[in-house]
């Protein structure tokens, strides 16, 4: 049975991303489907899969990981609007048998990601 995680890593501290909120949504035919949220733990990760068993299907997949809320947390300073605040992350699940982990590598003005095991 495959399943979802992900962890967030603050790269501009070394240190894993945490209390972050992430949302999941599931795309289909242009509709935008919620399926929930979750907020990472003191080691960046979240206690359980994102996804898992019936709910988690071959298709599209987004997560939405709240960093300017993170970052305001941080103390990280921001003269206007924040150049990364909601981080949308878009990929597609081929296998659902399969264990997919997309992390999220954060700092305050760059991200990154990967497919990772």
């Amino acid at each position: 049975m495959g399943y979802l995680t992900t962890h967030v890593l603050d790269t501009s501290l070394g240190l894993p991303g945490e209390g972050i909120r992430i949302e999941i949504y599931r795309l289909t035919g242009g509709e935008r489907q919620r399926l929930g949220e979750v907020v990472t733990n003191d080691d960046g990760r979240c206690d359980a899969p994102l996804l898992e068993g019936e709910v988690f299907v071959a298709g599209e997949y987004e997560l939405v990981f709240h960093a300017g809320e993170y970052l305001d947390r941080r103390g990280v300073a921001a003269d206007g609007p924040r150049f990364l605040d909601v981080i949308p992350l878009r990929f597609g699940v081929a296998d659902a048998s399969q264990h997919y982990h997309v992390p999220l590598l954060l700092s305050p003005y760059s991200y990154s990601t990967y497919r990772g095991s």
